[in-house]
């Protein structure tokens, strides 16, 4: 993944553009479904690595050695528990009764980040996904959940972002964060929107596509919050650069 002078995300299967987005992302790795070893090989070292309990999984199955680790202990295997407490590194013990997920803890502990990518996110419990969309969306740091099968990232009052995909999406999906997002505008699809008002009530633009002779889509939001999801059948072939 890199980050250009120009504001540019670039991930395996496509390429974020927007003025939200600048500087080098920190790493998040939670407790959902782990990403694919060939799609989570093709990132290259991040600024900062975060693993969240189960998280800490996929760093010890991937020889990644991360820079803070927090949680309860519950979902990450026992031996790979104790392989972090060998690391050395800050580490950061919670009890299993707790008011917020250890995904939200590390979100606080990341306000400093200029970008927090989000993987292991997807997958698992919905009432986990459900908080983290909603953490990720009111956070002042732009956020961005993604594995090789789906993404998730957000527009906000008067911001414009641009997809550009090296892997054809099957699905594209807009999602309000607020009871209601008003100007939306979404070029290049099937079902292109322009000036509309989506609301969270009865989300109605679902399932979308890009269209045919398209790689690159534009969603702006005059107010609101809306989330941008789409989907990748899996696996994909991702493999990493020389």
């Amino acid at each position: 993944m890199t980050l250009s002078a120009n504001d540019k995300l670039t991930l395996p299967q496509l390429t974020l553009q927007g003025t939200a987005y600048q500087g080098h992302p920190w790493l998040l790795l939670t407790g959902g479904r782990p990403p694919a070893d060939s799609w989570f090989s093709s990132l290259p070292p991040m600024a900062k690595i975060y693993a969240a309990d189960h998280g800490l999984d996929t760093c010890k199955k991937n020889q990644l050695r991360p820079d803070y680790i927090l949680g309860d202990g519950d979902s990450a295997a026992p031996a790979t528990w104790q392989w972090g407490k060998s690391l050395g590194v800050p580490m950061e013990e919670f009890p299993a009764a707790k008011d917020y997920t250890d995904t939200q803890l590390a979100l606080q502990k990341m306000a400093k980040a200029p970008i927090i990518l989000i993987t292991g996110a997807f997958g698992g419990r919905l009432d986990h996904l459900y908080s983290l969309m909603y953490s990720c969306a009111h956070q002042p740091t732009p956020c961005v959940l993604v594995d090789e099968q789906e993404f998730l990232c957000f527009v906000k009052d008067n911001e414009s972002i641009t997809l550009s995909f090296t892997q054809r999406p099957l699905a594209i999906s807009l999602l309000p964060v607020t009871a209601t997002c008003h100007g939306v505008c979404l070029d290049n699809v099937r079902w292109p929107l322009n000036n509309a008002n989506l609301d969270q009530s009865m989300p109605n633009a679902i399932s979308n596509e890009l269209s045919a002779d398209q790689s690159t889509l534009t969603c702006k939001v005059r107010q609101g919050i809306l989330g941008i999801y789409c989907h990748w059948p899996a696996p994909l072939p991702y493999h990493r650069k020389s």
